[in-house]
């Protein structure tokens, strides 16, 4: 194995609260982010997702006040993704406290912007984020969508994140909006597709229910798991998750 297997909540933050909705809709409050990315922390994440669902400029800075709070207090990596438009929303996250930026809407709308962050700042801070379902408008059978799954681009997932990784992005996650707050496990075909068209680190993202959930992702070629409303809602711990990769022969940490 060599690298050891990611666990990593996901936060979903508007106005400086965290939320969570089904299919991204009917959000449900779930806490204080702070005092969540503690508990995070103490209960052996790897790392940490902000995601600002508002991205409004008028809870940017609100969401700025929050990373860097959160950067104060907890010590592993930290992922900050919404509203990520230009190098200069990336160099002010990065100095608020963010180890790494994830961008979707304004890639897909001007892909030069990847080029731009990662020669910049190094491959290693920039996460495609990639909310995709299925489609038969594709060559693969599979379409990045925008706006929580709502807005189709018509663009087919996998010559997407071949081109995201050839412009340099350092990582992939990769959101199911088919699976998406449904619980019933992750979206492996989708997995194993994406898989096979890029080697960078792949976070699959969208469906986990149960610990037993996450190996299964793993062996269709993910390189770290993320979660948000079971590990919000103390449905599964991260612990659990941790001992379930371990048990299928996994490394974690």
């Amino acid at each position: 194995m060599g690298v050891a297997i990611r666990v990593i909540p996901c936060l979903d933050v508007d106005a400086g609260r965290v939320v969570k909705g089904v299919k991204f809709e009917g959000l449900r409050d779930a806490g204080d982010p702070v005092e969540l990315a503690k508990r995070y922390n103490a209960e052996g994440a790897d790392e940490l997702t902000f995601l600002d669902v508002t991205a409004s400029s008028s809870d940017r800075q609100t969401t700025f006040d929050v990373v860097s709070s959160t950067a104060e207090q907890v010590f592993i990596p930290l992922t900050v993704g919404g509203g990520v438009r230009t190098p200069e929303d990336v160099d002010r996250l990065l100095r608020t406290g963010a180890d790494k930026a994830s961008i979707n809407t304004a890639a897909i709308a001007r892909p030069e912007v990847i080029n731009e962050i990662t020669e910049r700042f190094g491959s290693q801070v920039l996460v495609l984020s990639a909310d995709a379902k299925k489609s038969d408008a594709t060559p693969s059978g599979y379409e990045v969508t925008t706006h929580g799954g709502r807005t189709s681009t018509g663009l087919d997932l996998l010559e997407w994140v071949a081109e995201a990784q050839e412009r340099g992005v350092g990582e992939i996650l990769l959101n199911s909006i088919d699976a998406d707050g449904t619980k019933a496990g992750f979206d492996l075909p989708m997995i194993r597709a994406v898989r096979s068209v890029v080697s960078v680190p792949l976070i699959a993202s969208g469906g986990a229910g149960a610990a037993e959930h996450f190996p299964p992702a793993i062996e269709a070629g993910a390189d770290a798991v993320l979660a948000a409303s079971i590990f919000h809602f103390g449905e599964v711990s991260i612990g659990e998750v941790k001992d379930a990769i371990r048990a299928a022969g996994y490394e974690v940490r």
